[in-house]
Protein backbone atom coordinates (compact mmCIF):
# COMPACT_ATOMS: atom_id res chain seq x y z
CA UNK A 1 0.00 0.00 0.00
CA UNK A 2 2.89 2.19 1.00
CA UNK A 3 4.43 2.13 -2.52
CA UNK A 4 1.82 2.52 -4.15
CA UNK A 5 0.99 5.92 -2.21
CA UNK A 6 4.94 6.78 -3.29
CA UNK A 7 4.29 5.92 -6.77
CA UNK A 8 1.31 8.16 -7.09
CA UNK A 9 3.21 10.93 -5.36
CA UNK A 10 6.01 10.46 -7.59
CA UNK A 11 3.91 10.37 -10.58
CA UNK A 12 1.90 13.67 -9.82
CA UNK A 13 2.82 16.72 -12.02
CA UNK A 14 5.62 19.39 -10.16
CA UNK A 15 4.59 22.84 -11.35
CA UNK A 16 7.64 25.16 -11.47
CA UNK A 17 5.26 28.13 -10.37
CA UNK A 18 2.96 28.44 -7.56
CA UNK A 19 -0.35 30.05 -8.09
CA UNK A 20 0.36 32.74 -6.56
CA UNK A 21 4.11 33.35 -7.56
CA UNK A 22 2.40 34.09 -11.34
CA UNK A 23 1.14 37.50 -10.30
CA UNK A 24 4.63 38.63 -10.31
CA UNK A 25 4.67 37.02 -14.09
CA UNK A 26 6.00 39.96 -16.33
CA UNK A 27 3.83 39.77 -20.19
CA UNK A 28 3.53 42.50 -22.43
CA UNK A 29 0.93 45.10 -22.04
CA UNK A 30 -0.34 43.16 -19.44
CA UNK A 31 -1.16 43.55 -15.42
CA UNK A 32 -2.30 40.24 -13.57
CA UNK A 33 -4.87 41.82 -11.15
CA UNK A 34 -5.30 38.12 -9.53
CA UNK A 35 -3.50 34.80 -8.99
CA UNK A 36 -5.52 32.45 -6.69
CA UNK A 37 -5.87 29.10 -5.78
CA UNK A 38 -9.59 27.64 -5.63
CA UNK A 39 -10.23 25.09 -3.48
CA UNK A 40 -12.39 22.10 -5.05
CA UNK A 41 -16.09 23.10 -4.65
CA UNK A 42 -15.63 26.99 -3.64
CA UNK A 43 -16.30 28.59 -6.75
CA UNK A 44 -19.28 30.98 -7.05
CA UNK A 45 -19.18 32.84 -10.05
CA UNK A 46 -18.74 36.71 -9.44
CA UNK A 47 -21.79 37.42 -12.07
CA UNK A 48 -23.77 35.10 -9.76
CA UNK A 49 -22.90 36.30 -5.95
CA UNK A 50 -26.00 34.80 -5.01
CA UNK A 51 -25.88 31.26 -6.07
CA UNK A 52 -24.24 27.98 -4.58
CA UNK A 53 -20.59 26.84 -5.26
CA UNK A 54 -20.28 24.38 -8.03
CA UNK A 55 -19.97 21.46 -6.18
CA UNK A 56 -18.34 19.15 -8.84
CA UNK A 57 -15.31 21.80 -9.77
CA UNK A 58 -12.14 20.08 -9.02
CA UNK A 59 -9.43 23.04 -7.30
CA UNK A 60 -7.68 25.21 -9.65
CA UNK A 61 -5.66 28.20 -10.14
CA UNK A 62 -7.27 31.21 -11.48
CA UNK A 63 -5.64 34.02 -12.44
CA UNK A 64 -7.10 37.36 -13.43
CA UNK A 65 -5.45 39.53 -15.91
CA UNK A 66 -6.08 43.47 -17.58
CA UNK A 67 -4.40 43.70 -21.12
CA UNK A 68 -3.52 47.15 -22.89
CA UNK A 69 -2.56 46.38 -26.28
CA UNK A 70 -3.82 50.09 -27.47
CA UNK A 71 -3.51 53.47 -25.27
CA UNK A 72 -7.78 53.13 -24.68
CA UNK A 73 -7.64 49.25 -23.90
CA UNK A 74 -8.82 47.41 -21.22
CA UNK A 75 -9.26 43.62 -21.95
CA UNK A 76 -10.14 41.70 -18.97
CA UNK A 77 -9.03 37.75 -18.92
CA UNK A 78 -9.29 35.20 -16.89
CA UNK A 79 -7.16 32.12 -16.92
CA UNK A 80 -8.25 28.65 -15.40
CA UNK A 81 -5.72 25.91 -14.63
CA UNK A 82 -5.99 22.32 -13.26
CA UNK A 83 -4.62 21.89 -9.61
CA UNK A 84 -4.36 18.35 -11.09
CA UNK A 85 -5.28 16.30 -14.03
CA UNK A 86 -4.38 18.91 -16.94
CA UNK A 87 -4.54 17.22 -20.73
CA UNK A 88 -1.81 19.37 -21.94
CA UNK A 89 -4.49 21.59 -23.83
CA UNK A 90 -5.43 24.53 -24.11
CA UNK A 91 -9.20 26.44 -24.67
CA UNK A 92 -10.58 29.48 -25.46
CA UNK A 93 -14.40 30.31 -25.20
CA UNK A 94 -16.18 32.78 -26.43
CA UNK A 95 -18.92 34.98 -25.44
CA UNK A 96 -22.38 35.93 -26.77
CA UNK A 97 -23.83 39.50 -27.86
CA UNK A 98 -21.81 42.27 -27.22
CA UNK A 99 -19.85 40.19 -24.90
CA UNK A 100 -19.38 42.45 -21.76
CA UNK A 101 -18.09 40.09 -19.26
CA UNK A 102 -16.31 36.98 -18.51
CA UNK A 103 -17.91 33.64 -19.82
CA UNK A 104 -18.09 31.88 -16.36
CA UNK A 105 -20.14 28.77 -17.46
CA UNK A 106 -18.29 28.47 -20.62
CA UNK A 107 -14.85 28.62 -18.28
CA UNK A 108 -16.56 25.85 -15.81
CA UNK A 109 -16.89 23.07 -18.92
CA UNK A 110 -14.07 23.74 -20.13
CA UNK A 111 -11.92 23.23 -16.91
CA UNK A 112 -13.86 20.07 -16.18
CA UNK A 113 -13.03 18.77 -18.99
CA UNK A 114 -9.15 18.94 -18.14
CA UNK A 115 -8.34 21.91 -20.06
CA UNK A 116 -6.30 25.19 -19.12
CA UNK A 117 -9.21 27.66 -20.15
CA UNK A 118 -9.57 31.47 -21.10
CA UNK A 119 -12.35 33.77 -21.31
CA UNK A 120 -12.19 37.90 -22.32
CA UNK A 121 -14.89 40.64 -21.81
CA UNK A 122 -13.25 42.06 -24.84
CA UNK A 123 -12.42 44.72 -23.43
CA UNK A 124 -15.47 46.71 -21.92
CA UNK A 125 -18.66 45.92 -19.19
CA UNK A 126 -21.99 45.29 -20.39
CA UNK A 127 -24.04 44.05 -22.73
CA UNK A 128 -24.50 47.12 -25.17
CA UNK A 129 -22.33 48.70 -27.88
CA UNK A 130 -22.54 52.26 -25.39
CA UNK A 131 -18.78 52.02 -25.05
CA UNK A 132 -18.14 52.19 -28.53
CA UNK A 133 -18.56 56.36 -29.15
CA UNK A 134 -15.44 58.22 -28.76
CA UNK A 135 -13.84 54.98 -28.17
CA UNK A 136 -12.58 53.40 -31.71
CA UNK A 137 -9.66 51.16 -30.14
CA UNK A 138 -12.42 49.40 -27.83
CA UNK A 139 -14.26 48.95 -31.04
CA UNK A 140 -11.53 46.96 -32.29
CA UNK A 141 -11.14 45.07 -29.07
CA UNK A 142 -14.07 43.71 -29.30
CA UNK A 143 -14.42 43.07 -33.23
CA UNK A 144 -11.11 40.81 -33.08
CA UNK A 145 -8.63 42.36 -31.27
CA UNK A 146 -9.09 40.96 -27.45
CA UNK A 147 -9.40 37.09 -28.32
CA UNK A 148 -5.91 36.85 -30.01
CA UNK A 149 -4.85 38.71 -27.36
CA UNK A 150 -5.86 36.77 -24.34
CA UNK A 151 -4.90 33.38 -26.47
CA UNK A 152 -1.41 34.69 -26.26
CA UNK A 153 -1.25 35.94 -22.62
CA UNK A 154 -3.28 32.92 -21.59
CA UNK A 155 -0.58 30.22 -22.90
CA UNK A 156 2.21 32.05 -21.98
CA UNK A 157 0.77 32.08 -18.47
CA UNK A 158 -0.28 28.20 -18.61
CA UNK A 159 3.29 27.37 -19.60
CA UNK A 160 4.52 29.85 -16.72
CA UNK A 161 2.14 27.90 -13.96
CA UNK A 162 2.90 24.11 -15.94
CA UNK A 163 6.43 24.68 -17.05
CA UNK A 164 5.34 23.51 -20.14
CA UNK A 165 4.01 24.86 -23.51
CA UNK A 166 0.59 24.07 -24.52
CA UNK A 167 0.25 20.60 -26.63
CA UNK A 168 -2.74 21.61 -28.04
CA UNK A 169 -4.97 24.60 -28.42
CA UNK A 170 -8.85 24.78 -28.92
CA UNK A 171 -11.34 27.21 -29.14
CA UNK A 172 -15.05 26.85 -28.15
CA UNK A 173 -17.66 29.37 -29.02
CA UNK A 174 -21.24 29.92 -30.31
CA UNK A 175 -23.40 32.60 -31.94
CA UNK A 176 -20.82 35.94 -31.27
CA UNK A 177 -18.60 32.98 -29.63
CA UNK A 178 -18.96 31.42 -33.27
CA UNK A 179 -18.15 34.48 -34.85
CA UNK A 180 -15.06 35.20 -33.15
CA UNK A 181 -14.24 31.92 -33.91
CA UNK A 182 -14.42 32.39 -36.96
CA UNK A 183 -11.82 35.69 -36.95
CA UNK A 184 -9.32 33.58 -35.45
CA UNK A 185 -9.04 31.28 -38.40
CA UNK A 186 -9.29 34.19 -40.69
CA UNK A 187 -7.20 36.45 -39.27
CA UNK A 188 -5.34 34.85 -36.97
CA UNK A 189 -4.72 31.09 -38.05
CA UNK A 190 -1.56 30.07 -35.69
CA UNK A 191 -3.62 30.61 -32.57
CA UNK A 192 -5.55 27.53 -32.47
CA UNK A 193 -5.56 23.99 -33.89
CA UNK A 194 -8.75 23.27 -34.09
CA UNK A 195 -12.28 25.44 -33.79
CA UNK A 196 -15.97 24.84 -32.99
CA UNK A 197 -17.94 27.82 -33.98
CA UNK A 198 -21.64 27.30 -33.52
CA UNK A 199 -24.55 29.75 -35.05
CA UNK A 200 -21.73 32.36 -35.63
CA UNK A 201 -22.92 36.23 -35.94
CA UNK A 202 -20.33 36.09 -38.70
CA UNK A 203 -22.41 38.20 -40.96
CA UNK A 204 -22.52 40.94 -38.86
CA UNK A 205 -23.91 44.19 -40.84
CA UNK A 206 -26.18 42.26 -42.72
CA UNK A 207 -27.48 40.14 -39.00
CA UNK A 208 -28.39 43.79 -37.63
CA UNK A 209 -30.10 44.78 -40.35
CA UNK A 210 -31.98 41.16 -40.73
CA UNK A 211 -32.87 41.47 -36.86
CA UNK A 212 -34.61 45.09 -37.42
CA UNK A 213 -36.10 43.99 -40.59
CA UNK A 214 -37.51 41.20 -38.79
CA UNK A 215 -39.07 43.60 -36.29
CA UNK A 216 -40.50 45.98 -39.53
CA UNK A 217 -42.27 42.97 -40.77
CA UNK A 218 -43.73 41.99 -37.57
CA UNK A 219 -45.33 45.56 -36.84
CA UNK A 220 -45.30 47.23 -39.96
CA UNK A 221 -49.05 47.89 -40.25
CA UNK A 222 -49.99 47.51 -36.12
CA UNK A 223 -48.08 46.17 -32.97
CA UNK A 224 -48.56 42.72 -32.61
CA UNK A 225 -49.34 41.94 -36.06
CA UNK A 226 -48.21 38.47 -35.65
CA UNK A 227 -49.22 37.39 -32.31
CA UNK A 228 -47.84 33.88 -30.65
CA UNK A 229 -50.82 32.48 -31.92
CA UNK A 230 -50.25 33.16 -35.04
CA UNK A 231 -47.04 32.00 -35.27
CA UNK A 232 -48.22 28.61 -34.17
CA UNK A 233 -51.21 28.17 -36.53
CA UNK A 234 -48.43 29.36 -38.99
CA UNK A 235 -45.66 26.68 -37.99
CA UNK A 236 -48.53 24.04 -37.73
CA UNK A 237 -49.68 24.81 -41.29
CA UNK A 238 -45.78 24.43 -42.66
CA UNK A 239 -45.55 21.41 -40.95
CA UNK A 240 -48.72 19.98 -42.24
CA UNK A 241 -47.12 20.99 -45.56
CA UNK A 242 -43.63 20.03 -45.33
CA UNK A 243 -43.27 17.30 -42.66
CA UNK A 244 -43.88 13.92 -44.60
CA UNK A 245 -41.94 15.31 -47.53
CA UNK A 246 -38.01 13.88 -45.98
CA UNK A 247 -39.81 10.67 -45.85
CA UNK A 248 -40.80 10.96 -41.96
CA UNK A 249 -43.36 12.78 -40.27
CA UNK A 250 -41.50 13.66 -36.71
CA UNK A 251 -42.29 17.32 -36.52
CA UNK A 252 -39.02 18.28 -37.66
CA UNK A 253 -37.64 19.50 -41.53
CA UNK A 254 -34.57 17.57 -42.22
CA UNK A 255 -33.97 20.05 -44.90
CA UNK A 256 -36.23 23.40 -44.47
CA UNK A 257 -34.52 24.60 -47.98
CA UNK A 258 -36.67 21.80 -49.42
CA UNK A 259 -40.03 22.91 -48.22
CA UNK A 260 -42.27 25.31 -50.77
CA UNK A 261 -44.68 26.98 -48.61
CA UNK A 262 -47.44 29.66 -49.35
CA UNK A 263 -48.82 31.51 -46.50
CA UNK A 264 -51.02 32.71 -48.45
CA UNK A 265 -53.18 29.86 -47.78
CA UNK A 266 -53.78 31.23 -43.95
CA UNK A 267 -55.62 34.36 -45.68
CA UNK A 268 -59.27 33.17 -45.70
CA UNK A 269 -61.25 36.01 -44.63
CA UNK A 270 -62.55 37.16 -41.45
CA UNK A 271 -63.15 34.18 -39.96
CA UNK A 272 -61.04 33.12 -36.70
CA UNK A 273 -57.92 31.94 -37.18
CA UNK A 274 -57.50 33.69 -40.57
CA UNK A 275 -54.31 35.78 -41.48
CA UNK A 276 -54.78 39.09 -42.79
CA UNK A 277 -52.91 40.08 -46.27
CA UNK A 278 -51.04 42.41 -44.03
CA UNK A 279 -49.75 39.13 -41.85
CA UNK A 280 -49.23 37.06 -44.68
CA UNK A 281 -47.03 40.05 -46.20
CA UNK A 282 -45.08 39.75 -43.17
CA UNK A 283 -44.53 36.02 -43.16
CA UNK A 284 -43.19 36.74 -46.61
CA UNK A 285 -40.88 39.36 -45.36
CA UNK A 286 -39.82 36.97 -42.39
CA UNK A 287 -38.94 34.74 -45.32
CA UNK A 288 -37.26 37.18 -47.69
CA UNK A 289 -35.14 38.14 -45.30
CA UNK A 290 -34.03 42.15 -45.78
CA UNK A 291 -34.08 43.15 -49.37
CA UNK A 292 -32.69 46.66 -50.52
CA UNK A 293 -35.52 48.51 -51.68
CA UNK A 294 -33.38 50.41 -54.90
CA UNK A 295 -31.65 47.48 -56.34
CA UNK A 296 -33.74 44.63 -54.97
CA UNK A 297 -30.98 42.80 -54.05
CA UNK A 298 -30.63 40.43 -50.66
CA UNK A 299 -29.22 42.31 -47.52
CA UNK A 300 -29.25 39.24 -45.20
CA UNK A 301 -30.97 35.46 -46.01
CA UNK A 302 -34.21 35.29 -43.74
CA UNK A 303 -36.04 32.63 -41.45
CA UNK A 304 -36.74 29.09 -42.63
CA UNK A 305 -40.09 27.32 -42.63
CA UNK A 306 -40.03 25.32 -38.90
CA UNK A 307 -38.64 28.29 -37.39
CA UNK A 308 -41.66 30.41 -36.77
CA UNK A 309 -42.40 29.31 -32.98
CA UNK A 310 -38.65 31.46 -32.53
CA UNK A 311 -39.41 34.39 -34.16
CA UNK A 312 -38.80 36.66 -31.18
CA UNK A 313 -38.56 40.09 -33.19
CA UNK A 314 -42.02 39.22 -34.06
CA UNK A 315 -44.00 38.93 -30.69
CA UNK A 316 -42.47 42.03 -29.27
CA UNK A 317 -42.27 45.43 -29.91
CA UNK A 318 -39.04 46.13 -30.39
CA UNK A 319 -36.28 44.05 -32.33
CA UNK A 320 -33.10 42.26 -30.07
CA UNK A 321 -31.58 44.69 -28.23
CA UNK A 322 -27.96 43.74 -30.05
CA UNK A 323 -29.17 45.21 -33.13
CA UNK A 324 -30.67 48.57 -32.37
CA UNK A 325 -27.30 49.09 -30.14
CA UNK A 326 -25.19 48.59 -33.00
CA UNK A 327 -27.11 51.71 -35.16
CA UNK A 328 -27.57 53.32 -32.36
CA UNK A 329 -23.84 53.37 -31.27
CA UNK A 330 -21.48 52.00 -34.07
CA UNK A 331 -23.52 53.49 -37.14
CA UNK A 332 -24.93 57.09 -36.19
CA UNK A 333 -23.95 57.71 -32.13
CA UNK A 334 -27.54 58.35 -31.67
CA UNK A 335 -28.51 56.96 -28.58
CA UNK A 336 -32.51 58.50 -29.38
CA UNK A 337 -32.24 56.11 -33.02
CA UNK A 338 -35.26 53.90 -33.03
CA UNK A 339 -35.40 51.32 -35.33
CA UNK A 340 -38.52 52.53 -37.58
CA UNK A 341 -36.07 54.83 -39.39
CA UNK A 342 -34.06 52.49 -40.81
CA UNK A 343 -33.16 53.23 -44.67
CA UNK A 344 -32.44 49.75 -46.35
CA UNK A 345 -30.51 51.61 -48.49
CA UNK A 346 -28.37 54.72 -47.64
CA UNK A 347 -28.64 53.52 -44.19
CA UNK A 348 -27.36 49.73 -44.61
CA UNK A 349 -24.69 50.92 -46.90
CA UNK A 350 -23.02 53.17 -44.57
CA UNK A 351 -23.14 50.54 -41.74
CA UNK A 352 -21.12 48.54 -44.00
CA UNK A 353 -18.56 51.34 -44.68
CA UNK A 354 -17.93 51.64 -41.24
CA UNK A 355 -17.61 47.98 -40.97
CA UNK A 356 -15.08 47.05 -43.87
CA UNK A 357 -14.53 43.55 -42.67
CA UNK A 358 -13.85 45.03 -38.50
CA UNK A 359 -16.71 42.97 -37.12
CA UNK A 360 -17.78 41.10 -39.96
CA UNK A 361 -16.22 37.55 -40.64
CA UNK A 362 -16.98 36.71 -43.63
CA UNK A 363 -13.88 36.17 -45.77
CA UNK A 364 -13.66 32.83 -47.23
CA UNK A 365 -9.96 32.59 -48.01
CA UNK A 366 -9.40 29.65 -44.85
CA UNK A 367 -5.95 28.54 -46.59
CA UNK A 368 -3.63 29.93 -43.73
CA UNK A 369 -5.60 28.05 -41.30
CA UNK A 370 -5.95 25.13 -43.36
CA UNK A 371 -2.19 24.78 -44.71
CA UNK A 372 -1.06 24.38 -40.96
CA UNK A 373 -3.01 21.73 -40.15
CA UNK A 374 -6.29 23.88 -38.38
CA UNK A 375 -10.05 22.30 -38.51
CA UNK A 376 -12.94 23.47 -38.57
CA UNK A 377 -15.90 22.72 -36.95
CA UNK A 378 -19.06 24.25 -37.82
CA UNK A 379 -22.76 23.88 -36.02
CA UNK A 380 -26.28 25.88 -36.69
CA UNK A 381 -29.32 24.77 -35.93
CA UNK A 382 -31.68 25.12 -39.13
CA UNK A 383 -34.53 26.65 -36.59
CA UNK A 384 -32.43 29.32 -35.62
CA UNK A 385 -34.75 32.23 -34.23
CA UNK A 386 -32.06 34.81 -34.00
CA UNK A 387 -29.25 34.41 -36.86
CA UNK A 388 -30.39 33.08 -40.35
CA UNK A 389 -28.95 29.66 -40.60
CA UNK A 390 -28.93 30.17 -44.52
CA UNK A 391 -25.67 32.90 -43.37
CA UNK A 392 -23.31 29.87 -42.53
CA UNK A 393 -24.44 27.62 -45.77
CA UNK A 394 -23.64 30.70 -47.62
CA UNK A 395 -20.19 31.26 -46.09
CA UNK A 396 -19.62 27.56 -45.93
CA UNK A 397 -19.94 27.44 -50.27
CA UNK A 398 -18.40 30.76 -50.43
CA UNK A 399 -15.22 28.90 -48.57
CA UNK A 400 -15.44 25.64 -51.18
CA UNK A 401 -16.04 27.71 -54.75
CA UNK A 402 -12.65 29.53 -53.50
CA UNK A 403 -10.42 26.64 -52.15
CA UNK A 404 -11.57 23.98 -53.96
CA UNK A 405 -13.87 21.20 -52.61
CA UNK A 406 -11.16 18.73 -52.06
CA UNK A 407 -8.85 20.78 -49.64
CA UNK A 408 -12.05 22.69 -48.13
CA UNK A 409 -13.93 19.57 -46.61
CA UNK A 410 -10.39 17.84 -45.45
CA UNK A 411 -10.69 20.97 -42.93
CA UNK A 412 -13.86 22.19 -42.58
CA UNK A 413 -17.12 20.55 -42.33
CA UNK A 414 -20.33 21.91 -41.39
CA UNK A 415 -23.08 20.63 -39.68
CA UNK A 416 -27.25 21.70 -39.74
CA UNK A 417 -29.26 20.63 -37.22
CA UNK A 418 -32.74 20.35 -37.87
CA UNK A 419 -35.08 21.18 -35.53
CA UNK A 420 -32.67 23.11 -33.33
CA UNK A 421 -32.81 26.88 -32.42
CA UNK A 422 -30.39 29.21 -31.87
CA UNK A 423 -26.99 27.34 -30.76
CA UNK A 424 -29.12 25.28 -28.46
CA UNK A 425 -33.15 24.39 -27.59
CA UNK A 426 -35.96 23.49 -30.03
CA UNK A 427 -37.41 20.30 -30.98
CA UNK A 428 -34.60 18.44 -32.89
CA UNK A 429 -31.43 16.84 -31.34
CA UNK A 430 -29.42 19.91 -29.98
CA UNK A 431 -27.08 18.11 -28.04
CA UNK A 432 -23.55 16.43 -29.13
CA UNK A 433 -19.69 16.03 -28.11
CA UNK A 434 -18.38 18.98 -30.10
CA UNK A 435 -14.97 18.92 -28.25
CA UNK A 436 -14.44 15.51 -28.79
CA UNK A 437 -15.36 15.49 -31.81
CA UNK A 438 -12.73 18.24 -32.90
CA UNK A 439 -9.91 16.39 -30.54
CA UNK A 440 -9.99 13.07 -32.22
CA UNK A 441 -9.93 15.24 -35.73
CA UNK A 442 -7.15 17.15 -34.92
CA UNK A 443 -5.08 14.49 -32.78
CA UNK A 444 -6.38 11.14 -34.82
CA UNK A 445 -7.01 12.35 -38.21
CA UNK A 446 -10.78 11.14 -37.91
CA UNK A 447 -12.80 13.29 -39.68
CA UNK A 448 -16.43 13.60 -38.75
CA UNK A 449 -18.44 11.89 -41.12
CA UNK A 450 -21.35 11.74 -38.92
CA UNK A 451 -22.39 13.03 -35.14
CA UNK A 452 -24.48 11.63 -32.69
CA UNK A 453 -26.65 14.20 -31.48
CA UNK A 454 -29.49 13.75 -28.93
CA UNK A 455 -32.66 15.47 -27.73
CA UNK A 456 -33.50 15.19 -23.64
CA UNK A 457 -36.44 15.39 -21.97
CA UNK A 458 -36.76 15.93 -18.42
CA UNK A 459 -32.74 15.14 -18.22
CA UNK A 460 -33.45 12.23 -20.25
CA UNK A 461 -32.58 11.14 -23.84
CA UNK A 462 -35.82 10.16 -25.90
CA UNK A 463 -34.08 10.52 -29.42
CA UNK A 464 -30.94 10.53 -30.64
CA UNK A 465 -30.06 11.01 -34.65
CA UNK A 466 -26.98 11.21 -36.82
CA UNK A 467 -25.82 15.25 -37.69
CA UNK A 468 -24.41 14.66 -40.93
CA UNK A 469 -22.12 16.79 -42.73
CA UNK A 470 -23.58 19.41 -45.38
CA UNK A 471 -25.00 19.04 -47.69
CA UNK A 472 -25.81 15.24 -46.54
CA UNK A 473 -28.79 14.88 -44.32
CA UNK A 474 -30.05 12.28 -42.01
CA UNK A 475 -32.19 9.36 -43.88
CA UNK A 476 -34.25 6.84 -42.15
CA UNK A 477 -34.14 3.70 -43.27
CA UNK A 478 -37.45 2.51 -42.87
CA UNK A 479 -37.64 -0.12 -40.27
CA UNK A 480 -36.55 0.27 -35.95
CA UNK A 481 -37.42 3.29 -33.83
CA UNK A 482 -37.38 6.91 -35.16
CA UNK A 483 -36.28 7.98 -32.24
CA UNK A 484 -32.73 5.92 -32.66
CA UNK A 485 -30.09 7.53 -34.70
CA UNK A 486 -28.91 3.65 -35.58
CA UNK A 487 -31.79 3.64 -38.13
CA UNK A 488 -30.76 6.79 -39.87
CA UNK A 489 -27.84 7.02 -42.56
CA UNK A 490 -26.42 10.36 -44.01
CA UNK A 491 -26.59 11.12 -47.88
CA UNK A 492 -27.54 13.29 -50.21
CA UNK A 493 -30.96 13.69 -51.07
Amino acid sequence: MLAIVAMALSAAPVYSASCESLAQLKLADTTITTATNVAAGSFIPPNAPNSRPIGDLAAFCRVAATLKPSSDSDIRIEVWMPAAGWNGKFMGVGNGGWAGQISYAALVTALKDGYATASTDTGHEGASARFVPGHPEKLVDFAYRAVPEMTVKGKAITAAFYDQSVKRSYWNGCSTGGRQGMKEAQMFPGDYDGIIAGAPASNWVALMTGIVWGAHAAHRNEPGNLTEANLARLHDAVLKACDASDGLKDGVLEDPTRCKFDPKVLECGSEPGCFTPAQVAAVRMMYSGPVNPRTRQMIYPGMVPGSELGWDPAVGLQPLGIAVSHFQYVVFNNPKWAYSQLDYDSDVAQAWKLDTGLITAMDPNLKPFFDRGGKLLQYHGWNDQQISPLNSVNYYNSVLRALGRRASQSSYRLFMQPGVKHCRGGNGTDRFEAVRTLEEWVEQGKTPERILSTHMTGGKVDRSRPMCPYPQVAVYKGSGSTDDAANFVCRLR
